[in-house]
């Protein structure tokens, strides 16, 4: 289970982290590969907000691949780099599914119909990727390390 997790978490922290970096640098090649929404379909203080927050996540976002490269290499570390992680990107789920649903509601443009789908199936996969992380990490701790 850990290596698989590990794997997920390197794959998934990884993709999610380096996106956000090139979109902190290079926002304009961000949309042109497609990990950003094109201007022509968003309104222009949700295309600056999206580049503050690349910012902001790219200096965070890297703590789901290092907590899988812990988990590989079975380092004692894991479960609460995990811990850390999982936390971070759980909130980062929430609050960006939250703040594109009220954006939507409040008639923003945000992107297209498919640029919506992309980022909500993304935004699950970071909610249940960080909660699968997070409650390994405690039974982890729980019943191997006896901490609890």
């Amino acid at each position: 289970m850990k290596i698989f997790l590990g794997l997920v978490c390197v794959i998934f922290g990884g993709v999610g982290w380096i996106g956000q970096l090139i979109s902190g640098i290079n926002f304009q090649l961000a949309q042109r590969w497609g990990l950003q929404e094109k201007s022509c379909g968003t309104d222009p203080l949700f295309r600056r907000a999206e580049k503050n927050a690349a910012r902001w996540d790219s200096f965070v976002l890297w703590t789901l691949m290092a907590a899988g490269i812990l988990m590989l290499i079975d380092n004692s570390w894991w479960p609460f780099l995990s811990l850390l992680a999982g936390g971070i990107y759980l909130d980062g789920a929430g609050r960006e599914g939250a703040k594109y649903l009220s954006l939507h509601r409040e008639g923003v443009r945000i992107g297209t119909s498919r640029d919506l789908m992309r980022d909500a199936i993304f935004f699950t996969a970071m909610a249940v990727i960080s909660l699968w992380t997070m409650i390994y990490a405690l039974w982890f701790i729980t019943t191997k390390l006896n901490l609890i």
